[in-house]
């Protein structure tokens, strides 16, 4: 399809989308390295004397879109000799109590290192910020039970590129921050991009700041994470890096996504390497690489991408690798993932030359009061088992007159009244319902979170 008629075409999705008013982020797709469309659409700071609008330089936290700049940075150490990806990460952190760990496993999520998100929810003092250092004494400390040995399996760690942020630190004597601005921030041209601890840094906000939001139906509207008492961790986390932190614009993401195809910035045998799929002990793949998703798609082939997700922030950074497109996304204030999904769909059939579908609005929920006899019999415990054998417990309780459901991770989330029995939760934009089992001794929870709806029953 002609450059100009998918112009127009993306031109005339975002206009749809913008009078939805479901979308607040900035946009960009480039074939050739080239955008033809860049669109920032609502608000990056809400103030008492009103708001400031997004523009296409707002600079976002791009949460675990920092992953691929984190693995980036291990591959500059690579290319300077400075250690190779199947050295043992004990080879500088000898005190991790988890051996038979290399690099490589930490990139591609086959370590087998256990959450610190679910540690800290459990032992942390939550009025104390944390620091990478302390996610490792937490490890030693604790120990909790790895997931699984090395390169048995594959599991998204958060914890992993933890390490691999003190890795960096350890090995080339600079703070994590400063060698990412030296070896790939400062030569890429991308000033707008730097690590960057909000809470835990009290200096000058970045110019053009993108504030992250979230949407809270009982606080009548957007407002920031830090004034919802569930989202507390993003408080007590904000001190870490590696797994987040990175903060950037969607036009340095581009100058990074030309980079990644320069011969003279990475050697063509370790991008091979970046983008090819984990093989585990047992022979098996996972489309994973290093810092990347891969995926072929019979419309655009070979694409490597990355999503981010934190409260107040929701990054897409796609790259379509034999077609030369790329497609970047990153929100500050996402009120439903499924709207999000939709739009990049909708975008990629534009992208495509297929007829496109506009995402659907929003819908407005109706919220009840909470009637306190009909949630006794609804208050608990419930099991819910998982494909792989495993079970997510969880527990419903009321406090201070609201009804929340606290996750086996710590994660507490908060239930929304839509009647007696049905409710809605924020953070997940799902719909949960509580109904009586068939011999009518027990409670189901029926959490509503895919095509096919989760049954938990109560213990």
């Amino acid at each position: 399809m002609k450059k100009e008629k998918m112009q127009q075409q993306f031109t005339a999705l975002l206009q749809e989308v913008k009078k939805q008013g479901s979308f607040n982020g900035v946009v960009l797709i480039a074939v050739g390295g080239k955008a033809i469309v860049c669109e920032a659409m609502g608000v990056a700071e809400y103030s008492d004397s009103g708001s400031r609008d997004l523009t296409t330089d707002s600079m976002f936290e791009l949460a675990s879109v920092s992953k691929p700049i984190t693995a980036l940075g291990i591959v500059r150490l690579q290319q300077l000799g400075q250690l190779h990806w199947d050295d043992p990460i004990a080879n500088w952190i000898p005190e991790l109590p988890y051996p038979g760990i290399t690099i490589r496993h930490l990139l591609s999520h086959t370590s087998g290192l256990p959450d610190y998100m679910e540690l800290f929810a459990n032992v942390w003092d939550p009025t104390r910020y944390a620091r990478n250092e302390d996610v490792l004494r937490m490890l030693i400390e604790h120990q909790p039970d790895p997931l699984f040995a090395p390169n048995e399996s594959w599991m998204y760690s958060n914890t992993g590129y933890i390490v691999l942020a003190i890795l960096i630190e350890r090995i080339s004597g600079q703070r994590y921050g400063d060698f990412l601005d030296e070896q790939i921030f400062q030569p890429l041209g991308m000033t707008r991009t730097q690590v960057y601890n909000r809470r835990v840094d009290p200096g000058p906000v970045p110019n053009d700041y993108a504030w992250g939001y979230v949407y809270r139906i009982g606080h009548g509207g957007y407002v920031l994470p830090d004034e919802v008492p569930e989202l507390n961790y993003v408080q007590y986390l904000d001190g870490l890096q590696g797994d987040g932190m990175v903060n950037s614009t969607v036009g340095d993401l581009l100058r990074l996504d030309r980079a990644l195809y320069d011969n003279e910035f990475i050697d063509p045998m370790l991008r091979q390497l970046m983008f090819s799929p984990v093989k585990m002990n047992n022979g098996e793949t996972f489309p994973y690489g290093m810092g990347w998703l891969i995926e072929h798609d019979e419309r655009f082939g070979n694409i490597a991408h990355h999503t981010g997700g934190w409260p107040g922030y929701s990054t897409w950074f796609k790259r379509y690798i034999d077609r030369d497109m790329t497609l970047i996304m990153l929100q500050n204030g996402e009120r439903d993932h499924g709207y999000t999904q939709q739009l990049v769909k909708s975008l990629e059939q534009i992208m495509a030359g297929e007829d496109y579908d506009v995402p659907r609005p929003l819908e407005v929920k109706k919220i009840i009061p909470l009637e306190p006899k009909s949630v006794e019999a609804q208050l608990g415990k419930y099991r819910f088992a998982t494909e792989k054998e495993e079970s997510l417990d969880v527990e419903v309780y009321v406090e201070q007159d609201k009804l929340y459901m606290r996750l086996g991770n710590g994660m507490i989330l908060s239930l929304l009244p839509l009647t007696s029995t049905r409710y809605y939760e924020e953070q997940t934009a799902t719909e949960l319902e509580f109904l009586i089992s068939e011999d009518g001794k027990g409670m189901h929870l029926i959490w509503y979170t895919g095509d096919e709806p989760e049954v938990g029953m109560s213990l």
